[in-house]
């Protein structure tokens, strides 16, 4: 790894599939969830409900609260949902984030 990824500093992007039952009816909807919970660590990037049943972003951000949020879409989620797995990719450093804040795609 290097020096600058391990600086606290570094930002980094993933990007992710979350697999179970992640899309339904909890009122608020699972992706108004993970909005609140990106605002609330921080990140940036977007969540959308696939054709498949899957649930796909990307995040970014300081390294430490992408990680949070990894964790989050892999064992938390929304109230009503069953995570059964997370799929991430593509997880690279950057030089600078590509968004202002988080919003779910349609």
């Amino acid at each position: 790894m290097s020096t600058l990824a391990k600086a606290s500093g570094a930002l980094k992007s993933v990007d992710y599939e979350v697999f179970g039952r992640v899309q339904g009816n909890d009122g608020l909807g699972p992706n108004q969830y993970t909005e609140e919970e990106a605002r609330k660590l921080g990140v940036v990037g977007w969540v959308k409900n696939t054709s498949q049943g899957t649930v796909t972003g990307q995040v970014q951000g300081p390294e430490d609260k992408v990680n949070a949020m990894k964790s989050w879409l892999s064992k938390v989620g929304s109230p009503s949902s069953r995570i059964d797995r997370t799929n991430f990719s593509n997880e690279k450093e950057i030089s600078k984030l590509d968004f202002s804040g988080f919003s779910t795609r349609y």
